[in-house]
């Protein structure tokens, strides 16, 4: 890679850490992620505990920080008619280290019987957003042919403020009916004062929309739907202040396998990636329920920016469920949570 391009990309880096005050980032495996894509699939699982850790490392080949990582944990409680969850989100973006952790409770309430289930969730947390001001490149430390002078100080004054907490609140609404699953959430409801400076920064509310299909391949699925193969397509669909995004793809599910294959654009539609994802449900037949899953997938990126110079992004995933010894909800809704649409 020439170091113009280099520098070229390197700006690029820069850029994209101050823009991430109007985006949220978004999980290729975002079936590993239910609560961070909707907080109404808080209890929305087959078994009475659930956890799950996601971890993303975007453009990996790029230098400076785009990671991600979401950790929650939720309950399905009978006698609340829904689950309570509690969630933790953080991200490092871009060459000046913005850091952002999150930390979140989330509660659904659900009405239903086998065929139907309605789900609506609320969450409600807070947010610290922190930056290193020495990381930054100003203007007067770049040379127009060279590129970055190393050792170079800047002139600017930077703001006295490097770290804020605000409160941050999001609602969703989802329904299963037999083989179609579907949802929307609002992140962000509150548009929080990001700003570090004073000048009014509101994040922008994220809008999420999601829809999967489950086609069964075999005649005999109601009768063992663990053991029987599956093609499940989906879409989702994001949209914050002008930046959307539309990810649409299906996946093959039989017995512990789980194979998907996704095309995502970016903003004006434009081209971003497409992605690759692994599932492997390990530990299932058990009595309690129980079940470990294991993911993993890669972005191929599509856009202008190329796959050459970011080599793509790759996501990690770990979930766990069960029921609790002598649960009253085992197999209650028998598998119409979402667990069941991937």
């Amino acid at each position: 890679m020439s170091g113009r391009l280099k520098y070229t990309i390197a700006l690029f880096m820069f850029a994209t850490s101050l823009q991430a005050i109007a985006q949220d980032h978004i999980y290729s495996q975002f079936f590993n992620a239910p609560i961070y894509l909707n907080p109404s699939l808080t209890g929305q699982f087959e078994g009475d505990i659930r956890m799950n850790v996601i971890y993303r490392n975007q453009w990996s080949g790029l230098s400076g920080d785009l990671s991600y990582i979401t950790a929650s944990a939720d309950l399905n409680i009978s006698k609340f008619a829904g689950g309570v969850g509690l969630m933790f989100n953080r991200s490092s973006e871009g060459t000046a280290f913005l850091v952002k952790n999150n930390a979140a409770a989330t509660y659904a309430y659900s009405v239903g019987g086998d065929d139907f289930v309605a789900s609506f969730g609320i969450q409600a947390g807070f947010t610290n957003r922190q930056i290193d001001w020495s990381k930054l490149v100003f203007s007067d430390q770049i040379d127009m042919r060279l590129g970055y002078i190393p050792g170079s100080v800047s002139s600017a004054q930077p703001p006295d403020v490097d770290s804020k907490i605000f409160f941050d609140a999001a609602a969703g609404t989802n329904i299963v009916f037999r083989n179609l699953m579907a949802g929307v959430a609002v992140h962000h409801i509150n548009k929080p004062d990001e700003s570090f400076s004073g000048t009014v920064a509101k994040l922008p509310m994220r809008i999420t929309a999601n829809a999967s299909f489950r086609i069964p391949l075999s005649y005999g699925y109601y009768s063992n739907q663990d053991e029987s193969p599956f093609l499940i397509p989906s879409v989702v669909y994001y949209k914050q202040a002008s930046s959307t995004s539309l990810s649409a793809g299906a996946q093959f599910k039989f017995k512990g396998l789980n194979a998907g294959l996704w095309y995502r654009t970016g903003n004006q539609n434009g081209p971003d990636a497409i992605v690759v994802s692994l599932i492997f449900d390990l530990l299932k037949g058990n009595r309690n329920g129980e079940k470990l899953r294991l993911g993993i997938s890669h972005d191929a990126t599509t856009s202008k920016i190329n796959y050459t110079n970011t080599s793509g992004t790759t996501e990690g995933s770990i979930g766990y469920e069960k029921y609790f010894p002598n649960s009253s909800g085992y197999n209650k809704f028998n598998g119409l949570r979402c667990y069941d649409f991937y």
